[in-house]
């Protein structure tokens, strides 16, 4: 006997009380099996009282953040399937059958895609869409991905995804620490078009163009570090390198056409130069070996989180052989 996987629609919000019973009614329609969940991070608004009159299930983190609301979520809620989405009515509600049927083919994680339809038209902040440019241009190099959105708020992934990912950032910028997350540990990822649609007059976003803008560099920064070390200190090391010999260079030639060695703070200079340049290039050969064995262990504890999760949801190819009434074969299940 088939059961359909289970699905909860994440919803943070804060001073949403103008467009929150909307996101939830609209959610209701399309998926009335799902769990619809709202959490309020401490708004000074209505957003409860409208969420919970829509006939969504309210809950309170206390913690400012959408990433501390995210890690409440993730730790509360135990699904097959999870959307999120944001309370501010800028995603339409019929979007997500394109995301779960999508995850259901065998993903990890979809991601709604807006800048392939309408966000550069919608939206009315030139720099956010500036800043998305430049934060798709960075993962795409650092991680080798053809994510096209990588800061969406909309998307939708499964119960490996959800127990596995653990939420370190605290506020905006948790939408591309979601995405590297799953890029550096070979999660199975992908992107489906979705509409975007700027927020309704008398909603005000709070998001900082700024200030948050510059919290998703410093996360970008920091992550290539620790997961990309060798091209990152590898990098590093060779400017240093390279400074340095050409500093030595010129002292040594110098020398030769004066038989003195003019400039001993230069050449004092040039010799620490690549000589961090060294330590650079060996330390990211060091933390290469540590990101390769933390990737290694985290495969291996996905598979047996996996093992003991009583579903065959998420097992590549399980559900076109439930349709059938045919059990999964154990080769299918090992893959």
């Amino acid at each position: 006997m088939t059961t359909s996987p289970t699905t909860a629609v994440l919803i943070p919000c804060l001073n949403e009380e103008v467009t929150i019973r909307k996101v939830v009614e609209d959610f209701r329609r399309e998926l009335p099996e799902a769990k619809i969940y709202v959490y309020d991070n401490r708004s000074t608004d209505r957003t409860s009282a409208e969420a919970a009159a829509a006939g969504a299930i309210v809950r309170f983190s206390p913690e400012r953040g959408k990433g501390n609301v995210l890690r409440r979520m993730l730790r509360d809620i135990d699904v097959d399937r999870y959307v999120l989405v944001d309370g501010d009515d800028t995603y339409p509600a019929e979007d997500v059958h394109k995301l779960l049927s999508t995850l259901d083919e065998g993903w990890d994680m979809v991601v709604g895609d807006r800048l392939s339809s309408t966000y550069f038209t919608e939206n009315k902040r030139p720099f956010h869409n500036t800043g998305n440019r430049l934060v798709r241009f960075s993962i795409s190099k650092a991680f080798h991905a053809d994510i096209r959105d990588v800061m969406t708020g909309y998307r939708a992934f499964n119960r490996l995804f959800a127990k596995s990912y653990a939420v370190l950032s605290d506020g905006f910028e948790i939408e591309t620490e979601m995405t590297i997350h799953a890029l550096d540990h070979k999660m199975r990822v992908t992107e489906v078009p979705v509409q975007y649609r700027d927020r309704p007059a008398g909603s005000e976003s709070k998001l900082s163009t700024f200030s948050d803008g510059f919290k998703v560099l410093r996360l970008i920064f920091r992550l290539n570090y620790q997961n990309r070390p060798v091209p990152f200190f590898g990098g590093l090391g060779l400017i240093m390198g390279l400074a340095g010999l050409g500093l030595a260079l010129w002292v040594c030639i110098l020398f030769w056409q004066t038989g003195q060695v003019q400039r001993f703070p230069t050449l004092i200079g040039a010799t620490m130069l690549m000589l961090f340049g060294i330590i650079s290039w060996f330390t990211g050969l060091i933390l290469q070996v540590t990101a390769h064995h933390s990737r290694e262990r985290f495969a291996f504890e996905s598979n047996i989180f996996l093992s003991t999760v009583d579903s065959t949801y998420g097992v590549t190819g399980a559900s076109d052989l439930n349709k059938s009434g045919e059990s999964a074969p154990e080769s299918a299940a090992q893959h």
